[in-house]
């Protein structure tokens, strides 16, 4: 009862220092507070030589965001060899594309002090897990993650780039925000699985990024269903329809949906994902190649 107390007690105290005569009770206290956040924010200043940021999220880890991030990465350069693509790995944590780009070693420097990006599979990459031992836990406070976060946005020799797919870590904190008040995101594509305990966070995520000003492209319906390789039989572990009923919810369309299969898994664990090292007639590179087309297709959309 003395906490309830104390926040009216603070409310009204805010509401009070707010007030003015023709709005004794501060009854405009949101559209303040609004005007107040839009002075706050930071200007968006474009990373030099990129064109087009697209942020792959996920509200909450364990759905394959990682896997689905690199595998549209190889499957946009195999869309346009003409053109460059980038991979960023925006999880300090729990860096996952050294592993699954069969990419190590320390980046050298440029003659203007930036970093060279590792490359493989023509592909452009970066990750603290370059910079830091692989065994090494990162144990840093919010103001080193975002500092570390400029820095690799910022200081590394991105260009030139076409593309640049930043694979963002799980939910909704500062990285998040500091990556998307910072930086021209084109959109982001959100990953989660139709199981009901990802797809609440998912629209925690997509509602962030429509919070900020980030057109979502889309939903991947990810481990959508799976085929037993014995005998055939086809299920759905994680629910059918949960991610559909998300997509309209929300007002964005679920893009892909992506079984759960071991190959992919493997492809990925071993340093060789599965777009470039499976046919092109494969059904699951198919997947990747069709979630390709439909955020180029987006973003042409929302350029038009």
């Amino acid at each position: 009862m003395a906490l309830r107390r104390l926040n009216v007690c603070v409310s009204f105290s805010w509401k009070m220092k707010y007030s003015t005569h023709s709005d004794p009770l501060g009854t405009k206290l949101k559209e303040r507070q609004a005007q107040m956040m839009k002075k706050g924010l930071p200007v968006k200043k474009p990373i030099e030589g990129v064109k087009n940021v697209i942020l792959v999220a996920s509200g909450k880890g364990g759905v394959g965001k990682s896997t689905v991030a690199v595998n549209l990465a190889l499957a946009l350069s195999r869309h346009l060899p003409t053109q460059d693509v980038g991979l960023l790995d925006a999880d300090i944590f729990g860096p996952s594309i050294p592993t699954m780009m069969n990419l190590s070693g320390n980046p050298s420097l440029t003659e203007k002090n930036l970093i060279k990006p590792l490359v493989n599979y023509n592909i452009k990459c970066m990750s603290m897990g370059f910079l830091v031992d692989n065994n090494a836990p990162v144990v840093w406070r919010g103001l080193m993650v975002m500092s570390a976060i400029e820095k690799l946005l910022r200081q590394v020799d991105w260009s030139p780039l076409d593309y640049l797919i930043i694979d963002m870590p799980p939910g909704t904190g500062d990285t998040q925000l500091s990556i998307a008040q910072n930086i021209p995101v084109a959109g982001a594509v959100v990953v989660t699985t139709p199981q009901e305990i990802a797809l609440i966070d998912a629209r925690k995520g997509a509602l962030m990024f429509e919070k900020v000003g980030i057109p979502v492209l889309g939903l991947v319906n990810n481990m959508a269903s799976y085929s037993c390789p014995n005998c055939g039989h086809h299920s759905h572990i994680f629910g059918a329809t949960g991610a559909e009923k998300l997509g309209k919810e929300i007002g964005v369309d679920v893009l892909v949906d992506i079984p759960l299969d071991t190959s992919i898994m493997e492809a990925a664990d071993g340093g060789y994902p599965i777009v470039i090292s499976s046919a092109s007639n494969n059904p699951l590179v198919q997947a990747y190649m069709s979630l390709a087309e439909k955020v180029l297709s987006r973003l042409s959309a929302i350029k038009n």
